[in-house]
């Protein structure tokens, strides 16, 4: 083995790259910023607005409670701020009739009116995960991550009259060019940690499958000669992570077990390597883009709890009626009830992502959650109003400590303040500077 290993060396197996987590043993090796934990951003996203009573801290400044849909964040209080008064103003029609939801995730990373068309000639904008892929994405294996839980396509009409590209997609390379999420866990996992070898990989794939062996069998005697090398400390990091490695592919095979299962309608078979239940999902994908964070594979991610529009039903919290249908609520005190149960699952959701990066020490004494810059939120405000300011925008971790937390800020409804401000603040963290962005006025100071 070599003896000049740095921070980004991988063990190695047929067909197999399993890249490190960062550990200081190795850090002598690598040149000195190598040692300093990069930052990362990502955007998630949830459709159709939110219950913005329950959601809405009730003072400014210091977050003290936290309101119901939020409490499911009260151990992480101090690394997240609430933003009220940011603006979408390319989701308002200005002049395009209806369609807000096409809108809505249209323009929430790209600050751009999309063409209102369901044929061939879509076009927004690139969008603010993209920018900052092509800037510094090829720093790591993979410019940017695109992960989701609904599928989605390009073609169609899917909101009075826009094309499905616009609610079904949220990064976009380009003006026309929407980047397909995945939403295959297995898929994921394959990608991230397959090799570069097209004939090595789908060799090493078709083996794995035949005897059941875990991506980690085929690097254990490489992984096993560089744990010699290690500290005390970074020898249980190292097993801590290719434990945490092997478990997701365990719940992915487990996945797949489940979804091969016979099912009672047969002209609805759960899709092969996806969890059945929609939390799990959800939690799966979460721990793969941690991972890929981790192992600096990438930066950049995005992740759509679901499409906008979404009409599914959250019948394992007891809600049976459909999202998008809830959300025209006409004030009536049950149905935003349901939506507030319906927000706070998704909120419980972020909470066990969160959880996964603050429990990940790296350099420095800091943890994952330091290092990351975690935009969650809607392009809607109230599903009932369609209105697109007054978003629900959380800003989560301390972005290497650039970024003061614990704080509810509130934005004069007046200013119209646009979101894209805040990205250009996202921006110069990342290396990324821009002098603007789509509708954007100025850069944020957060």
């Amino acid at each position: 083995m070599n003896s000049r290993i740095t921070r980004r060396t991988v063990l190695k197996g047929l067909g197999t790259a399993v890249a490190l987590p960062m550990l200081e043993s190795l850090s002598w090796a690598a040149p000195a910023a190598a040692s300093t934990p990069p930052r990362r951003v990502a955007f998630l996203y949830v459709p159709n607005g939110v219950n913005m009573d329950a959601w809405t801290p009730k003072a400014e400044g210091k977050l003290e409670e936290l309101p119901a849909i939020l409490k499911p964040l009260e151990a992480f209080k101090d690394s997240f701020n609430v933003y009220s008064g940011l603006a979408l103003d390319k989701a308002r029609a200005n002049g395009d009739g209806p369609g807000d939801h096409a809108r809505a995730m249209a323009a929430f990373l790209t600050g751009r009116q999309p063409r209102k068309t369901h044929g061939a000639d879509i076009r927004v904008g690139m969008s603010a995960d993209q920018h900052i892929a092509t800037t510094i994405g090829d720093a790591t294996r993979f410019p940017s991550l695109e992960l989701g839980i609904d599928r989605g396509g390009s073609t169609g009409n899917c909101d009075s009259g826009y094309s499905c590209a616009y609610s079904h997609n949220m990064s976009w390379r380009g003006e026309s060019t929407p980047n397909s999420k995945e939403v295959d866990p297995k898929a994921v996992f394959d990608r991230l940690f397959g090799g570069n070898d097209p004939k090595e990989l789908a060799e090493a794939k078709a083996k794995r499958e035949l005897y059941n062996k875990s991506v980690l069998d085929f690097v254990n005697e490489d992984a096993k000669g560089l744990n010699k090398t290690l500290g005390t400390a970074d020898q249980k990091k190292l097993d801590e992570y290719l434990s945490s490695v092997r478990e997701v592919e365990q719940r992915i095979q487990k996945a797949k077990q489940i979804a091969s299962a016979p099912v009672t309608k047969p002209n609805m078979p759960a899709p092969s390597g996806i969890p059945k239940e929609y939390a799990d999902h959800i939690r799966l994908m979460g721990d793969l883009m941690v991972l890929a964070f981790q192992t600096d594979l990438t930066r950049v991610a995005t992740f759509p709890f679901a499409n906008e529009g979404s009409n599914r039903p959250y019948k394992m919290i007891e809600v049976a009626e459909g999202h998008h249908d809830l959300s025209h609520h006409g004030s009536d005190p049950k149905k935003l009830e349901k939506i507030k149960k319906i927000n706070t699952f998704h909120t419980e959701q972020l909470a066990y992502i969160v959880g996964k990066m603050k429990g990940i020490k790296e350099g420095n004494g800091s943890t994952m959650l330091d290092n990351v810059m975690l935009v969650y939120g809607s392009g809607n405000g109230d599903g009932n109003r369609h209105n697109h300011d007054e978003l629900p925008l959380l800003l989560i971790g301390k972005g290497s400590n650039t970024i003061a937390t614990g704080k509810h800020v509130v934005f004069p409804k007046k200013s119209d303040t646009p979101l894209m401000n805040l990205f250009l603040a996202l921006f110069e963290r990342m290396g990324a500077p821009a002098k603007s962005f789509g509708d954007s006025t100025g850069v944020l100071k957060i």
